[in-house]
């Protein structure tokens, strides 16, 4: 039997933190503890955000900590045919539609509807697409996408989750409210979310998903904030004929006003504790992980 497959996958829009540390060291505890691999991918299919000497740093920082991983590493920006691949075969099957409005339009669209009432909201926070592109006369598309018109590639939710009603996944961690062990999916919670991109031709969930399965991840462990975005994971995994990893969602690395940790703060990024004096052992502690391997 295949060993156990973990992966860690950060993208390299800024410098790591204690809260990737935490997740990073938690992947290669498990993979030690039942003999498995640790992967390491680089989510980099934003060009806008990601930046060479961020992947670098990356490199160095896990080096630091004493985690080492599976090579060669998996760049998403390597693979965009692949995940164009996904897109043309969900475009066939009519469950994408291109939606032209920009964001600041969107934006306009849900004031004007929250007049009436409070306009629904994914667990994100995010206001769902409240656009009309899935109803244009297919002449009116067509002659937006022949005028270059940007777009959003979204997924046809209510089309996309005919039959697919009873998905699941198995979760070995714990969910915000306390959900684990065989977790109803709910996709419909995220409305219509965008695949893709007239200039990228992935989102997040759909290379996620690609990506696992084509290197073989058996287990995914991330935070908790990724919980819920399971929903849609398991609609695209039933959607393409993919494999279901199971999920361990961890608590997060939070500052001292609660809020979770972001890239842009200095003082919990590695290289600027490890500037001041920190150790890797210091850093296990610091997350709440048991100072050695397990």
């Amino acid at each position: 039997m295949p060993p156990p497959v973990f992966r860690f996958a950060p993208s390299p829009n800024g410098y790591l933190h204690l809260g990737h540390a935490y997740s990073a060291l938690l992947n290669v505890d498990l993979a030690r503890r039942v003999g498995g691999k640790l992967l390491l991918r680089i989510e980099d299919i934003d060009a806008t955000r990601c930046r060479p000497e961020f992947e670098a740093a990356i490199y160095e920082d896990l080096a630091w900590l004493g985690i080492g991983w599976e090579k060669p590493v998996r760049r998403q920006s390597e693979h965009f045919a692949r995940y164009l691949e996904a897109v043309d075969a969900l475009s066939a099957r009519g469950l994408i539609y291109p939606a032209f409005e920009s964001r600041a339009e969107i934006a306009a669209l849900v004031a004007e509807r929250e007049r009436a009432a409070p306009w629904p909201r994914d667990p994100d926070g995010t206001p769902l697409y409240p656009g009309m592109a899935k109803s244009l006369a297919p002449a009116a598309r067509r002659r937006l996408l022949e005028q270059g018109v940007p777009y959003a590639l979204r997924l046809d939710m209510a089309a996309a989750c005919e039959g697919a009603q009873d998905l699941a996944w198995t979760e070995r961690g714990e969910g915000p409210g306390g959900e684990t062990g065989n977790v109803a999916a709910r996709p419909q919670a995220w409305g219509d979310v965008i695949l893709a991109r007239k200039e990228t031709p992935t989102s997040y969930h759909l290379a996620v998903v690609i990506d696992d399965s084509l290197q073989g991840v058996t287990d995914v462990v991330r935070g908790r904030d990724l919980f819920w975005s399971s929903s849609v994971h398991r609609l695209l995994q039933h959607l393409l004929g993919l494999p279901q990893p199971a999920y361990r969602h961890h608590p997060l690395v939070t500052d001292a006003s609660g809020q979770k940790l972001s890239k842009s703060t200095d003082a919990t990024a590695l290289r600027e504790l490890r500037r001041q004096g920190a150790t890797p052992a210091d850093i296990r502690r610091l997350v709440g992980l048991p100072e050695g391997p397990p």
